[in-house]
């Protein structure tokens, strides 16, 4: 979709505050057009974008693994076939979203290392285990949820290729969201030990989904800035409150019990209120330090290892073949 050749040679032409290249950007994000790979950016604009690409991306790539475990172990052939599907669309995101950010001038071998390193983030919900089949249930319907829940306006990102990507990857996640929920369905609708399979799920998942729109705005490092430039359409505390609101009927019609004794509906406000969120319990998880995190990582790093000899013979094909393609010309 995206490739290097697009890069911007040598990054973006540094400028002083209040140039007119600056106040040129600053009146097309006014009028909401897209800022694409060659025109001019600020500095801190293109590294927020490669930030939040990159950290999109990880988190795609390291999204299949605890599904890509459950593989083998699906209850039968269709379902074995859907969660294959599934866990390849998660690789072809990843694919997307490390090409949107190459657009921006950097290396894709960068964004993994860093990621290997430990120096870049990826979503603090893949750092919990998949424990049983239902977890493919509530990973589905409640992750994948709340992604769309967040992607969707990222689908009018100000930056072409982010956006762009977007709108594919949203309509497979809307795929996803539904095979998740279809899942905890069969379950509620099977055995009793099924439905307290899918009920058991929910109330180890439910909490760490709630975490994953970030922190309260109040306390969001970049929520301003991302806002401001039109990446980001709406805060973490919006989204959120979109979720919940969205999930609680649907848990309902499932005949679970969502796992917070504090929620009600608020009539006042038009909207479902919570219990306290454990903010150390997110913040440990996003700083590597979650019931799976080196696990995750440790996967990724040894999978980049043993692939190796694959991208060394795709990059020997490729050289022979603009050999010969020189030779013929």
């Amino acid at each position: 979709m995206y490739t290097q050749a697009m890069d911007i040679p040598g990054g973006p032409k540094a400028v002083a505050p209040g140039s007119p290249e600056e106040a040129a950007f600053n009146a097309r994000i006014a009028r909401d057009e897209k800022i694409e790979p060659r025109d001019w950016m600020p500095e801190a604009y293109r590294k927020t974008l490669v930030r939040q690409i990159s950290q999109h991306a990880h988190s795609e790539v390291v999204g299949m693994l605890p599904e890509g475990n459950w593989i083998t172990r699906a209850p039968s052939l269709k379902r074995k076939a859907i969660l294959m599907a599934k866990v390849q669309d998660e690789g072809g995101h990843g694919l997307y979203l490390y090409a949107a950010a190459e657009t921006l001038g950097v290396s894709r071998d960068d964004l993994i290392d860093a990621l290997h390193a430990g120096k870049a983030k990826y979503s603090s919900i893949f750092n919990y285990a998949a424990l049983s089949w239902a977890d493919m249930g509530a990973i589905g319907w409640l992750v994948d949820g709340a992604a769309i829940m967040n992607q969707i306006p990222l689908c009018r990102c100000s930056y072409g290729p982010y956006a762009r990507a977007m709108i594919r990857i949203c309509k497979e996640e809307s795929f996803h969201q539904r095979q998740g929920f279809d899942i905890m369905l069969a379950l509620c609708r099977g055995t009793p030990a099924q439905k307290q399979m899918a009920q058991d799920a929910l109330d180890r998942w439910w909490w760490p989904v709630v975490q994953m729109f970030g922190p309260p705005d109040a306390d969001s490092v970049h929520s301003g800035a991302t806002m401001a430039w039109g990446i980001k359409r709406i805060s973490n505390d919006d989204l959120r409150q979109k979720f919940i609101d969205a999930t609680v009927p649907q848990a309902e019609l499932l005949g679970l019990t969502i796992p917070d004794p504090h929620l009600k509906w608020n009539g006042e406000r038009g909207h479902y209120d919570i219990g306290p969120i454990d903010w150390d319990e997110f913040w440990r998880a996003v700083g590597g330090d979650g019931p799976c995190s080196r696990e995750r990582i440790a996967t990724r790093v040894r999978a980049q290892e043993e692939g190796a000899w694959v991208r060394e013979a795709a990059l020997a094909h490729a050289r022979k073949q603009a050999a010969r393609a020189r030779k013929a010309a």
